[in-house]
């Protein structure tokens, strides 16, 4: 039986309408069309979005961060019911007289109550941690997680906006136990789960508990993180990723905003990057809806 390309092109149309990809980028000129044959020039998705190129990507991206940008960044206030002091009281650790004493001084001089409390030695650190942990609802730190190195990838410049610590992280059970000093950061852990596919579990640490676990964080061989303190402009930003994207071969993207800080993680085959871009204009403590609390896109470059 004899063939000829006129028998082939058939089932050769039928191949590059499954393959054919048009760039969703509006500036595009190109049409690639070899997106899925091996050797193919590599495009980027994003989102439901795939673009043909790096240059195309940090068009599109550019508009994500004008508008991440140029929103306000709002944590939802999640208060207890019962204020520090009133707990400890309830619990015994303070009377009504070292209370008043207390928040007397601590108005004057201008800090906080557990601040005060601590420099005039009327409560201890672990006090006032239990109080915490009693007024959230959640656990404090077990003594079996002081003292241990852990090996993590999440960005200091996130875990320092809120005081918290890494404690515990397994990969294998996908699961972080991330202590706090102050308040649990919902934001935060939201933002960690989707980064890190892993479960968070908050829990109560004391500030020297902090302190000593911040000597014992290392990061991971294969990660890096790139702070910019001042990220400039969304176009400015744009290209920053761009260049990021083209160093780390990524393969895959995942932007997140969490209080004031957007994150985005960039995957690529030996190496993980996250870039954090830090926003001046973020304001806080205003109760608004979980959509102005926290915006994510998910995508992958292909």
């Amino acid at each position: 039986m004899r063939l000829s390309i006129s028998n082939l092109r058939p089932a050769v149309d039928r191949v590059l309408q499954r393959v054919q990809i048009v760039c969703d980028s509006h500036s595009c000129h190109s049409r690639q069309i070899i997106r899925s044959f091996p050797g193919g020039r590599r495009g980027i998705q994003f989102g439901k979005r795939w673009y043909c190129s790096v240059d195309c990507f940090v068009d599109s991206v550019r508009t994500t961060l004008f508008a991440l940008s140029n929103r306000h960044v709002l944590e939802i206030p999640r208060n207890p019911r019962l204020s520090l002091g009133l707990v400890m009281l309830s619990k015994g650790y303070l009377t009504p007289e070292q209370l008043r004493t207390a928040a007397d001084q601590s108005q004057w001089l201008g800090e906080s109550l557990e601040a005060t409390l601590v420099h005039l030695g009327i409560a201890t650190e672990k006090e006032i941690t239990v109080a915490r942990s009693a007024q959230w609802g959640y656990p404090v730190l077990a003594q079996e997680f002081i003292g241990h190195m852990v090996q993590a990838d999440i960005p200091q410049s996130i875990l320092q906006s809120c005081s918290a610590a890494p404690l515990h992280y397994s990969r294998a059970a996908r699961r972080i136990l991330l202590g706090f000093v102050f308040r649990v950061e919902h934001s935060i852990l939201k933002s960690i789960e989707q980064m890190t596919g892993c479960r968070v579990e908050p829990c109560f640490i004391t500030a020297t508990d902090f302190a000593e676990q911040n000597e014992r964080l290392t990061k991971i061989s294969s990660y890096r993180e790139i702070f910019i303190e001042d990220p400039g402009s969304p176009d400015k930003m744009a290209r920053t990723l761009g260049r990021a994207a083209v160093d780390l071969r990524a393969h895959e993207v995942e932007f997140t905003q969490c209080k004031s800080h957007i994150w985005v993680r960039l995957k690529g085959r030996d190496e993980v990057a996250d870039v954090v871009f830090r926003l001046k204009d973020a304001i806080s403590g205003a109760s608004f809806s979980q959509s102005d609390l926290f915006i994510e896109t998910t995508g992958t470059l292909g």
